[in-house]
């Protein structure tokens, strides 16, 4: 087996949260991780902490561009994995979401890691191994009242990483998906910026329901029951990343191994019952 400085680690959305999580956790495992901001001064402080890192906003072609022409010319032309997880939420209505809310999120969720994923397969194809992992989430095969951006892009995403799957096969790249339930991070934080810019409650019938909603976002501690660190996600990414026979899918918090069994023997109506509860 190659030891793990051999095999470098592109790491997305790492100013916080998971991202930041797993970029320490490989680095102290020994791989050479490159772990990348969407801001200057997040990368500048991720330097400082002795890891490597550049500027890539998901959002911006040539950010992810120029980003990926500077991590080749570090590593000389070799990327091991790619841990797809810079995105955030997007609270709101389905009705109440414009078309611009809706595009911003895809931007971000979904376009920015399809397109740096597309320009780091080659380099795999031509190593002759690597391996995509995706930070998808429970949100991506169960629908939740007001999280309609984020669980389309989290739906989307889970549809094209199995077709990439199985496209892939016989590349020796391995595509695995990641599937947290609550888990501590600037998460809701983040997503009660991004209501505020997009969504109008004064205009809304959901009136209440934001009410509540904007005491759960700005509440501190954890987010919901079963909450989990961090950590819970990076001992799955070091399996995706180390099992000669990486999972599919790598359920991470009670809830996602919940609501995917339920999901499975539940009439969809019922589950709708269940879900407006939740």
């Amino acid at each position: 087996m190659h030891e793990p400085a051999s095999r470098p680690v592109l790491i997305t959305g790492c100013s916080s949260g998971i991202g930041l999580c797993v970029a320490k956790g490989l680095h102290q495992r020994g791989y050479r991780v490159i772990a990348t901001a969407r801001k200057s001064e997040d990368v500048e402080r991720l330097r400082k902490s002795g890891l490597e890192s550049v500027v890539l906003d998901l959002a911006d072609s040539a950010s992810i561009q120029q980003a990926v022409t500077a991590i080749l010319d570090m590593t000389g032309e070799r990327i091991y994995a790619l841990f797809n997880n810079g995105a955030y939420g997007q609270p709101g209505a389905v009705e109440d979401l414009s078309r611009e809310a809706l595009r911003a999120q895809f931007e971000t969720n979904l376009f920015g890691w399809h397109e740096l994923t597309c320009q780091i397969i080659p380099v795999m194809r031509r190593q002759g191994e690597g391996r995509i992992i995706q930070n998808s989430s429970v949100l991506g095969f169960i629908a939740l009242p007001y999280r309609g951006a984020y669980n389309a892009s989290k739906f989307a995403l889970e549809g094209l990483s199995d077709t990439l799957r199985l496209e892939l096969r016989g590349s020796g790249i391995q595509v695995s998906l990641i599937e947290p339930g609550p888990i501590e991070s600037r998460f809701r934080a983040n997503a009660y910026a991004m209501w505020q810019r997009y969504v109008d409650p004064t205009q809304s019938p959901h009136q209440d329901a934001y009410r509540a909603m904007q005491e759960r976002l700005k509440r501190d501690g954890p987010a919901a029951p079963f909450t989990l660190p961090p950590e819970a996600v990076l001992k799955r990414v070091i399996h995706a990343l180390e099992s000669p026979r990486p999972r599919v899918r790598y359920p991470v918090t009670f809830p996602t191994y919940l609501f995917a069994g339920l999901k499975r023997i539940l009439p969809d109506r019922l589950l709708d019952q269940l879900l407006r509860r939740v």
